[in-house]
């Protein structure tokens, strides 16, 4: 939470040179607090994983925050029970026409097929255009990242020469920037993809803004319209075997893979890897959470007309 202060105190301004986020005390008696309300379109096969991983980071934060979870209804996912689909998630046409504080889109294991060849697709678009005027923040991760950057800014994918796969070190381009308040200069996050984004051509859209990036991975955290919409490339939410899992997944499918760079000790799969990414993903959602949504969603949404 932010420090309150004076308005005219005068360590304010120092403390707001150093990046630490101050309330003044005008600002902080007109706001009142009640929990967030996100929203989860959850895309990934194992859909009781993928909330377990979201939902660990997004706990890490004082604010008390309300989960609401979707599914794609043009499309059926095979491997998560129907019973669990049919208690904890709804579909689009049920929660359309409220406000939301924030929305998460998660990943897909697709990003080797055309966006217009997925089945969900035209629905996806329907989802996302509706977000711009219902939602305060959206935050998009690995292809619902790609997703959201073609569709929303144009960005084109490509495909990779082979799967990107293990722990990157990564780096921060704007320190100030609050979505990357806390990092460190060099930290680590998870990457599992056949595809990326070019960077030039997001530096080109003035509407996007790279604000950390790993040079063997490429482009991470990606902030469009100053927060409308962020794009997380990587799975900075992945359990410690999550890499480990999908690895000897992909070898009994023999597909021959490379062994997950800089995640076994020795680069020995037998050993239990190393977590190392899991403080920077607490402090990313927990800054998403009160910087790009918390701070700047209304009260009332009924009092904040059009696109917010």
């Amino acid at each position: 939470m932010p420090i309150r202060v004076d308005d005219d105190l005068p360590v304010k301004k120092i403390l707001e040179d150093e990046n630490i986020f101050v309330m003044g005390s005008d600002r902080a008696i007109r706001q009142d607090i009640r929990p967030l309300d996100i929203l989860i379109l959850n895309l990934m096969p194992l859909k009781q994983d993928a909330e377990l991983q979201l939902m660990r980071s997004l706990s890490n934060t004082p604010l008390q925050v309300n989960i609401s979870l979707i599914r794609t209804m043009t499309y059926e996912s095979k491997h998560a029970p129907k019973g669990h689909l049919e208690r904890f998630y709804t579909d689009f046409s049920s929660i359309k026409d409220r406000k939301w504080d924030g929305f998460i889109i998660t990943g897909a294991p697709i990003e080797k097929m055309e966006f217009e060849d997925v089945e969900y697709w035209d629905e996806l678009k329907e989802i996302m255009d509706w977000s711009e005027k219902n939602v305060t923040s959206t935050i998009h991760i690995c292809w619902g990242a790609q997703a959201g950057l073609y569709y929303r800014y144009g960005v084109q994918k490509h495909e990779l020469d082979k799967k990107l796969s293990g722990i990157y070190m990564h780096h921060t381009f704007h320190r100030k920037t609050p979505l990357v308040r806390g990092f460190d200069d060099i930290f680590y996050v998870p990457h599992s993809r056949y595809t990326g984004v070019d960077k030039d051509e997001i530096v080109k859209n003035p509407h996007l803004e790279i604000v950390a990036e790993s040079d063997e991975a490429g482009p991470y955290l990606i902030i469009g319209d100053e927060g409308k919409n962020i794009f997380v490339t990587g799975h900075p939410e992945y359990d410690i075997l999550t890499l480990d899992k999908e690895y000897k997944r992909d070898l009994a499918k023999g597909l021959n893979p490379d062994i997950p760079v800089n995640y076994y000790p020795d680069n020995d799969p037998s050993k239990t890897p190393i977590k190392s990414w899991r403080c920077h993903a607490n402090t990313l959602y927990a800054n998403w959470l009160n910087y790009y949504v918390y701070q700047i969603t209304p009260y009332l949404w009924t009092e904040k007309q059009g696109k917010p």
